[in-house]
């Protein structure tokens, strides 16, 4: 009963969406004199430029979300989105568990005419997917398409994707590392190692899928995890060139833009980076005099603030620093929430987000102009992603929704956190 109520919310959600079920989508256009043109590869100042305008927009394509997530609001989501200006949506498509839901054509047919209306309002946005560092074993109720065989060059199977296979470690004494379970030993999930064929034939469906609906981008979570069994990163390179030579025939602008969670600054094999840019939580530092105060500094816990790498890009040109972007992460809540400690990755005992959210509304808008000017003149090779619709670590006073929404409040949006305007605000001085 449940999957057929999903099913029919796909399905009117896509009616709602879309045009007539048989029309076909306009070829896009783009204005060669934008500032934020690029077809087949990107230059720095163009990529600078959408980073310039980047959001976190969480599930904003996904039909149906859980209940309490976001899709009550998604009229208004798309309002706002559009309002903003942004231009680069982070985080818009993704699975975290419930992976088979993909198998129904409904799924990705809500978000291919969502971006579709969306882009015919500004055809110059770019929607982000995810290829995360978590599969679930529902990701075993999936079947491989033989399109994904065929990519590989190796024989077409008639299975289904094997989590146990996907999550192998190298060393078989590190599969705890990797691997979640439950009490009775049943294999719950875990971390995609690239090392591993089925993981690269899982992520080659989900890229391959994302592409094909409109995505342009792909945050590819913690490449650190990922890759950890590819110590040169020479499995990785060879299969994120797989990805970029489907897009050159396939995407959009015939490119696909590149990111991931660089600890340690980036992500680079002999001299070139994987990734179009790095990416990575803000790290925000309590104020221990001032309670629930947060701010930023160099040095910080594993901030990536000058710390980026230098390297090549995957389009060719060469910077002294690769430009990144820093994002409100959601992680938990530690066993002291309200109580500072400096050596640990919470503020003020929450996860970035969360400790956002928790603020009054003059302070939440204080603190993004604050924080944007800070990275622009401490490292002006960083960009702050403003959060748009992100899941919080909780409920939080009067909002019972586990989620941050930038919107205006409004009876369209009546848990909105009232961000919006700020964030329109500070993208006109770009």
């Amino acid at each position: 009963m449940k999957k057929q109520i999903y099913i029919f919310i796909a399905i009117a959600a896509v009616a709602l969406i879309g045009t007539a079920a048989d029309a076909q989508a306009p070829k896009p256009t783009f204005d060669k004199n934008s500032k934020f043109y690029f077809d087949g590869s990107i230059s720095r100042q163009t990529l600078e430029n959408y980073l310039d305008r980047a959001v976190t927009a969480g599930y904003l394509l996904v039909p149906g979300a859980p209940e309490n997530y976001l899709f009550p609001f998604r009229e208004d989501d798309i309002r706002m989105v559009l309002n903003t200006g942004a231009k680069f949506v982070g985080r818009a498509m993704y699975r975290w568990s419930e992976e088979s839901k993909l198998a129904d054509p409904a799924f990705l047919e809500y978000a291919r005419r969502l971006i579709e209306r969306m882009h015919a309002a500004d055809p110059e946005m770019v929607f982000q997917g995810c290829l995360f560092e978590h599969v679930s074993a529902d990701a075993g109720n999936l079947k491989i398409p033989a399109w994904v065989f065929e990519a590989f060059g190796n024989p077409v199977e008639d299975r289904y994707f094997r989590v146990a296979d996907m999550i192998r470690r190298a060393n078989p004494q590190d599969e705890t590392l990797m691997r979640s379970g439950g009490q009775d030993g049943a294999l719950r999930g875990g971390t995609p190692m690239i090392h591993n064929l089925e993981a690269q034939y899982w992520f080659y469906y989900l890229a391959r899928s994302y592409i094909d609906i409109g995505c342009e981008a792909f945050h590819l979570g913690q490449v650190e995890l990922i890759g950890r069994d590819d110590p040169d990163k020479s499995r990785y390179a060879a299969f994120l060139g797989k990805i970029r030579d489907y897009a050159r025939t396939h995407a959009r602008r015939h490119y696909i833009i590149l990111d991931g969670h660089t600890p340690k600054g980036g992500y680079v094999k002999d001299g070139v980076s994987l990734l179009d840019f790095n990416s990575f939580p803000l790290r925000i530092k309590e104020v221990v005099e001032k309670p629930m105060e947060g701010v930023l500094e160099v040095g910080h816990s594993d901030g990536i603030y000058l710390k980026s790498l230098p390297a090549i890009s995957p389009s060719g040109w060469r910077a002294e620093h690769m430009p990144y972007l820093v994002e409100f992460d959601n992680f938990g809540i530690s066993r002291s929430p309200g109580k500072p400690n400096v050596t640990d990755h919470f503020c003020w005992g929450y996860d970035d987000i969360t400790w956002f959210a928790s603020q009054e509304e003059a302070y939440r808008n204080s603190w993004l102009h604050y924080a944007h000017d800070w990275l622009r003149r401490t490292d002006p090779n960083g960009h702050l992603q403003f959060c748009l619709i992100r899941m919080i670590s909780g409920p939080l006073g009067e909002q019972s929704y586990r989620s941050y929404f930038a919107n205006t409040r409004s009876a369209a949006c009546p848990v909105g956190y009232s961000q919006e305007e700020t964030i329109k605000a500070i993208f006109r001085k770009h």
